[in-house]
């Protein structure tokens, strides 16, 4: 049994979102900040969907849309901090707050 997965930005929500068959799994918001750079506060997975790496090809999904769309990224979610940290994403522009 395999389920598709697959990671789409909603931006009348402001956030990046993971669906498992359709369904939303979970999320990471972002917002612009007043450069025009996306702050990533927070991300989300459902305990229904846990165990299943969600979290990670929910954010490697949303690291390498907004590297594709030559937008510059803040990671201030642990989650998303951790993923940049460990993971190269050709082009993606990336803003550590001090």
């Amino acid at each position: 049994m395999s389920d598709e997965v697959e990671v789409v930005r909603n931006d009348a929500e402001g956030r990046y979102e993971v669906l498992v068959d359709g369904v939303v799994a979970g999320f990471t918001e972002f917002r612009a900040d007043e450069e025009g750079r996306l702050v990533f506060p927070h991300t989300e997975v459902d305990p229904a969907y846990g165990g299943r790496g969600l979290g990670s090809t929910l954010v490697g999904g949303a690291m390498k849309d907004a590297a594709a769309r030559g937008e510059t990224v803040v990671p201030v979610c642990p989650f998303v901090v951790k993923y940049v940290d460990t993971h190269d994403v050709p082009g993606l522009k990336v803003h550590r707050r001090s």
